[in-house]
């Protein structure tokens, strides 16, 4: 909750015209003293931003999945292993880098704060850098961190790396 709140603070010097987050209640409690703090009515909700489908590993906890050797196959291999009934890290990087191509062709240039997950992020990152997937180990995404993203007609730029506020 601290956490949200100075993020909160944080963001109210951006000039936010929308605010899109997963639908995880987590997501929601890092949005709402943001669209606060910036003066947003409304959180759109973006299935798009939803944290990567973990399958049957769903409501486990990492010390369970630490001992299932497909859990480590998955750490290992993520650019192309798929979670038991779920989905591939390049699933959750497609429907990221879409949802960001869709708001760059209709956002009109106006700031929006997307509200994710750690691993999306990262996917989205790797995907903006042209590095692997598997890659995603070398940096770190904080809980209610900023990562800024500039988009162009000459493409995207990173320009901010999981800022704590």
């Amino acid at each position: 909750q601290a956490q949200a709140l100075h993020l909160a603070r944080r963001m109210a010097r951006e000039p936010l015209a929308a605010i899109l987050s997963s639908p995880r209640e987590r997501t929601l409690e890092t949005a709402k003293p943001i669209a606060i703090a910036c003066e947003i009515e409304k959180i759109a909700i973006c299935k798009e931003l939803d944290e990567i489908d973990f399958g049957e590993w769903s409501g486990k906890t990492f010390e369970e999945l630490n001992g299932d050797a497909s859990w480590r196959l998955w750490n290992d291999q993520r650019q192309s292993a798929c979670t038991p009934s779920g989905e591939t890290m390049l699933d959750v990087q497609h429907r990221m880098i879409g949802l960001m191509d869709a708001l760059r062709e209709n956002g009109q240039g106006q700031c929006i704060a997307l509200v994710s997950h750690a691993d999306v992020i990262k996917a989205a990152v790797c995907a903006i850098l042209g590095l692997p997937l598997g890659d995603c180990f070398r940096f770190d995404i904080a809980p209610a961190s900023i990562t800024t993203v500039v988009h162009g007609d000459w493409g995207s730029k990173l320009v901010r790396l999981n800022e704590i506020a």
